[in-house]
């Protein structure tokens, strides 16, 4: 028997393919910013405004479903740390109506969440199923952005009430 190890096909695409990850990196770090700025218009031109907001793996999520406890419930379960973002995603069907009924069950969770002192941002996108709220490290305080919105204080005395106003300052920043 031979204990020399043969390499295979299987180790040179291996090889070739961390090869053009390491030059495609290099080539993307050296991109100038304006390059960045140009590929962000374009992409807020096409989607008329709306940017991908930066999503992380979910540390917890809570389904907006009957028989689940409520939200400041379980917000009280959770380990508190300001790196993280809270998430409301609401999803709405085709109905004429459904996606204003969206944003009002997302207002409802917002207010649950300010009640309980988190900060959260909507997303209210096409879809199906229930409301969710996720907790995850997104908050993207890079270069100042995401500051606004964590400055919007959603404590009790702020969002009952109150959540339209409270949407409206997360839209004029740019953080809804």
């Amino acid at each position: 028997m031979s204990g020399r190890a043969s390499v295979g096909w299987q180790t040179a695409l291996a090889d070739l393919s961390l090869i053009l990850f390491m030059v495609t990196a290099a080539a993307v770090s050296r991109q100038p910013p304006e390059a960045f700025a140009k590929a962000g218009k374009i992409a807020e031109q096409a989607g008329g405004g709306a940017a991908v907001s930066p999503q992380s793996e979910p540390l917890a999520v809570y389904v907006d479903a009957p028989g689940a406890p409520p939200l400041s419930q379980w917000l009280e379960q959770q380990a508190v740390d300001p790196r993280q973002q809270l998430t409301i995603t609401a999803h709405y069907g085709d109905a004429p109506e459904a996606q204003a009924r969206a944003m009002a069950d997302a207002t409802r969770l917002l207010e649950d969440a300010g009640r309980a002192g988190h900060a959260a941002r909507i997303v209210v996108e096409p879809g199906l199923g229930p409301s969710r709220v996720v907790i995850a490290y997104d908050a993207p305080l890079v270069n100042g952005e995401g500051a606004v919105a964590a400055q919007v204080s959603l404590s009790t005395n702020d969002t009952q009430g109150n959540a339209p106003e409270v949407a409206r300052k997360l839209q004029v920043s740019g953080q809804s």
